[in-house]
């Protein structure tokens, strides 16, 4: 017969695997780390399956974990959902929430439109700009949560994963002069450094045709022929086409899409959101 999986066990997983330390997690559950361990040593028991992975910083999931994952943050948000709307516990309020210029319109309408059915009495107000101002703005306080792109490195909770590829006009002619010319965002950002570094290793010559944070003056001048941009794959609005290795540019690297929000002292409202980030966000 098949087990039940327990909403206590499954909200203390996602927050094991949020934090990636038994400890921090088990200071925002409000138990003990032993507690904690025979609370993922049962979880694993019903799934018939090991789930973390301990290691010398913490622990990563198994990738029986990392199903279990989507899932469990979906049935979390379905039945917190549940419980706000059976309670008469509709949220209400204004949260700042920030966004990647890139991502906004491959998943913000999606992201907004879903959470509006659920808190129709809740006002979102949207910031986009590139990553590094964006996490300014939240240090500042200036925004209540932040979707942001990070390298994936081990202990990071990454809600996607997504492909960073070099993008020209169609019928754009090839081979591209030399030095290459690029259409990159802000210095600072994971598509700037990324591309110089993947560049630099290649031992291929370039020089920067455009470097800003502004989306639409990247794809302006990608556009118009005049350089090979970079973008996330999601952003690739139609009428630019993502160059292939036969291109003769290197492999650009995976980037992650994780969330930034002080979780100790986040409002009813921002960690309502934030539960629909992470439950939404990994289908679209």
């Amino acid at each position: 017969m098949a087990q039940s999986l327990d909403i206590d066990l499954l909200r203390s997983f996602a927050t094991v695997a949020e934090t990636g330390a038994l400890s921090r997690a088990a200071e925002r559950v409000g138990r003990s780390q032993a507690a904690l361990s025979m609370q993922m040593k049962r979880l694993e028991d019903l799934v018939a399956q090991p789930l973390l992975r301990r290691t010398g910083r913490g622990v990563v999931l198994t990738v029986q974990g990392e199903r279990l994952l989507v899932h469990a943050r979906r049935i979390l948000a379905s039945h917190d959902d549940a419980v706000a709307e059976l309670s008469g516990g509709r949220l209400n309020g204004t949260l700042r929430f920030g966004c990647p210029d890139d991502y906004a319109q491959a998943f913000l309408p999606a992201l907004l439109r879903g959470f509006a059915r659920l808190h129709p009495d809740a006002a979102i107000e949207v910031v986009c700009a590139a990553t590094p101002r964006l996490e300014d703005r939240l240090g500042r306080g200036g925004l209540d949560l932040a979707l942001v792109s990070v390298p994936l490195t081990a202990g990071r909770e990454i809600l996607r994963r997504e492909d960073l590829v070099w993008v020209a006009p169609r019928g754009a002619a090839a081979p591209w002069p030399d030095p290459l010319p690029l259409a990159l965002g802000d210095p600072d950002t994971l598509d700037h450094r990324a591309a110089r570094a993947a560049l630099d290793q290649a031992g291929r010559a370039y020089r920067i045709a455009y470097a800003s944070g502004s989306l639409s003056g990247l794809l302006a001048v990608a556009r118009s022929a005049q350089a090979v941009a970079v973008l996330t794959r999601a952003a690739v609005p139609p009428d630019l086409r993502i160059l292939t290795r036969g291109s003769s540019l290197p492999a650009l690297p995976r980037i992650g899409l994780t969330i930034r929000l002080d979780a100790a002292h986040a409002a009813p409202l921002t960690r309502a959101f934030a539960a629909h980030l992470r439950a939404i966000l990994p289908t679209l």
